[in-house]
């Protein structure tokens, strides 16, 4: 069994994206949203500036109380959308249940959503004239074609706790012709023996070790994208003791699927300042 360690993928995507920030005039910017003092968000936090600072992403942080009202985060977002300095915005989830998380993600400017959440990227992503990959997914991606394994014309299955999510998975499996489906977490039960005859399973549910190995196809690759905080212990999905024993291809919990998706997230920041650098550009030319 091979492990698919997520710093290797990591570091080569983000030696590749130093070298392309060089040539830019402008120094691309990424914009945090964070609300409250979640343990697990600050630790993310914290991963992301320090990769985005070593490559020459610039790091600004917008820190607001728990008690903060909806209306004035998206007002910040207003401003970060106008901000031309500004290249990129997320806002670091899970948000305080108070606030409405969908209505905060509707209020980014699409071209600066560089998670590819905004519901105008996900449309345009599984109408396959993506402007942004969304980050996890891409990830996901970004790992499987690290295993070097054949993909081509496998059978694979996406376990979900969100359509949404199951969906723009299917969609970035089969555009490297990778057999795709997907079920909800809720349906397990009746899924059982689909797990067991396919060849790529990706997992991102939240539930420790509900995976087994004996759940699993002898000689599968498996994705854990799974990440729940227990006590001090970071655990995915995949029960490893297990499935170590069955699989060919595993991503440990954690330093798999983390360090990739920080990654991605800064290769989309990056797209999204060289995109707004040419549309300058292609103005002043025809001014």
């Amino acid at each position: 069994m091979k492990l698919l360690k997520g710093k290797k993928i990591a570091d080569k995507i983000l030696t590749v994206l130093e070298k392309k920030i060089k040539k830019l005039f402008q120094k691309p910017c990424l914009a945090v949203i964070l609300v409250g003092n979640d343990l697990a968000s600050d630790l993310y936090i914290r991963l992301k500036k320090k990769a985005a600072k070593k490559i020459g992403i610039k790091f600004q942080l917008f820190r607001f109380s728990v008690k903060v009202k909806e209306v004035e985060i998206i007002q910040k977002i207003k401003k970060l959308n106008a901000d031309k300095k500004i290249s990129g915005i997320i806002v670091q989830l899970p948000l305080p249940g108070n606030l409405n998380t969908q209505r905060i993600i509707n209020a980014l400017d699409p071209r600066k959503d560089v998670d590819g959440f905004h519901p105008e990227n996900i449309k345009l992503f599984l109408e396959k004239q993506a402007r942004f990959f969304p980050v996890f997914p891409q990830a996901i991606m970004e790992i499987l074609k690290s295993s070097r394994a054949k993909l081509k014309g496998k059978k694979s299955l996406v376990i979900a706790n969100s359509k949404i999510f199951g969906e723009t998975m299917v969609v970035a499996l089969e555009n490297k012709r990778i057999k795709a489906s997907y079920f909800l977490f809720k349906e397990l039960k009746n899924k059982r023996d689909l797990i067991k005859k396919t060849e790529i399973i990706v997992s991102a549910i939240g539930c420790p070790g509900f995976l087994r190995g004996e759940m699993l196809k002898k000689g599968a690759l498996v994705v854990d994208g799974g990440i729940t905080k227990k006590e001090k212990k970071i655990l995915g999905d995949i029960d490893y003791s297990s499935a170590k024993k069955i699989v060919s291809f595993l991503t440990p919990v954690p330093g798999g699927v983390g360090p990739v998706t920080i990654a991605c997230l800064l290769r989309n920041t990056y797209k999204a300042a060289e995109e707004a650098s040419l549309k300058r550009l292609s103005r002043k030319c025809k001014a």
